[in-house]
């Protein structure tokens, strides 16, 4: 790789981290009331694609969403997507217009500005810690039950080799949806890997495809579906990574 497309990578990667904070700022006001209680999550969640778009607008990246079924309003359900970008988080907000909860990895709360509305209105968890996943395991059924959606990426992280297409799926997931006895709402990413990786000399702006697939029912599943559940859903990302249905 030259020299000059390096330097060129820098810039967009810096614009990226610029990106991260610029709307959280110029929102702040609004944002510290919205993030304040959870009533508001209505309110923030629009702040929250609003700072996701100018995310990925802004970094050139173009989402491209084909729905094969929508969410409906005032109705719960579990979004798992495959997960290999940090663009992911950004991706999930502008393909989604009805609001979710993010549980996610403890370690973002270290992000300035962002780690804070990030730590208010999101449900950690530590990986490495059985405590911490089983606190974040109730405290997203005690969100369910008041009949909000959950987004995880079910592989529990970015798969830990480039060669991986996608990881193996974690239970907490597919379990929580049997519980509540709420759909899947099973979504593909194809491009976020490519356009902005972890390799900090790579990507560049271009489409974002990502697939929002027929919902997997559960109604009438118990415990003992979980697997079936687990690797169904799995198997429908895995078939529409290696044969993407549009381009």
């Amino acid at each position: 790789m030259g020299v000059l497309k390096k330097f060129a990578l820098s810039l967009w990667r810096l614009w990226f981290y610029i990106l991260l904070g610029l709307p959280i700022i110029i929102m702040l006001p609004v944002l510290l009331v919205v993030a304040s209680s959870e009533k508001f999550y209505p309110q923030y969640f629009v702040c929250a694609r609003i700072w996701a778009k100018c995310i990925l607008y802004g970094m050139g990246l173009f989402p491209k969403v084909r729905h094969e079924q929508y969410m409906e309003r005032d109705k719960g359900y579990m979004l798992v997507a495959n997960h290999t970008s940090m663009v992911d988080i950004m991706l999930m907000l502008a393909v989604n217009k009805h609001p979710f909860i993010f549980v996610g990895k403890k370690e973002l709360v270290k992000i300035p500005l962002f780690g804070y509305f990030y730590r208010q209105t999101c449900i950690l968890v530590d990986r490495k810690s059985q405590r911490s996943r089983q606190e974040a395991f109730n405290e997203a059924q005690r969100r369910l039950r008041q009949g909000n959606s959950i987004c995880i990426f079910p592989e529990g992280g970015v798969p830990g080799h480039e060669t991986v297409l996608l990881d193996e799926f974690k239970d907490g997931p597919f379990r929580l949806a049997i519980e509540h006895q709420i759909p899947v709402v099973t979504i593909t990413f194809h491009d976020t890997k490519k356009r902005f990786s972890y390799d900090f000399f790579s990507g560049g702006p271009g489409k974002l495809r990502a697939k929002v697939h027929r919902f997997i029912p559960t109604t009438g599943m118990t415990v003992a579906d979980k697997k079936a559940l687990k690797d169904k859903t799995r198997e429908v990302i895995l078939q529409e990574l290696r044969n993407p249905s549009f381009d």
